[in-house]
């Protein structure tokens, strides 16, 4: 059993200082009118919810569709130059609503431990907003390897023989960060 299937893979804890450096000129100064966290005991720091965005398995991305009615989909995902990548199929709700409103959010929950004797959980989780757009070209290629690596890393090479036989039958999108942020309780 792979680590991603575990739950837990040491290496996605990894931050790189320039992937760092560039989120904190691009993203996290623009905060688009957002309301800062409620619960400030609970808040984290930038750094701490990059770091939950990469070490996460899997997120739910969140758009509006024409009629308003809000949508959440989880998906598997790849963190990387202050955006976070997916594939998907070629039609969808998901694909309908980006194409009405591009401007999506995505959370992701990292450890979590419920209390039951203290009627609470240990949690931590990150949430980013930005805009959402379709890859193409080497852009394209690379966010299908970043995902290849992160979920798939000791099956690289077939990995990519997958990629060329499927590459017609998906499409790669990014969102662009431009908020984060992150809350913890942790005990």
């Amino acid at each position: 059993m792979t680590g991603w299937q575990t739950g837990h893979n040491p290496s996605l804890r990894k931050i790189g200082r320039k992937q760092l450096t560039s989120c904190r000129r691009s993203c996290f100064t623009y905060n688009s009118g957002m309301k800062s966290i409620r619960r400030k005991d609970r808040e984290i720091k930038t750094h701490e919810a990059i770091g939950i965005l990469d070490s996460a398995e899997y997120g739910v991305l969140s758009t509006v569709g024409k009629d308003g009615q809000p949508y959440g989909v989880p998906l598997s995902f790849v963190h990387r130059n202050n955006c976070i990548y997916f594939h998907c199929a070629l039609t969808g709700q998901k694909l309908d609503n980006i194409g009405h409103n591009s401007k999506v959010s995505f959370c992701v929950v990292g450890n979590t431990k419920v209390l039951p004797d203290q009627f609470g959980t240990e949690y931590e989780s990150a949430l980013a907003f930005g805009v959402a757009s379709e890859v193409n070209g080497d852009e394209r290629y690379n966010a299908l390897l970043w995902i290849l690596e992160k979920y798939c890393t000791d099956f690289m090479e077939e990995g990519k023989q997958y990629i060329a036989q499927k590459d017609k039958a998906v499409k790669v999108f990014k969102v662009e960060i431009n908020h984060i942020s992150g809350k913890a309780r942790r005990c």
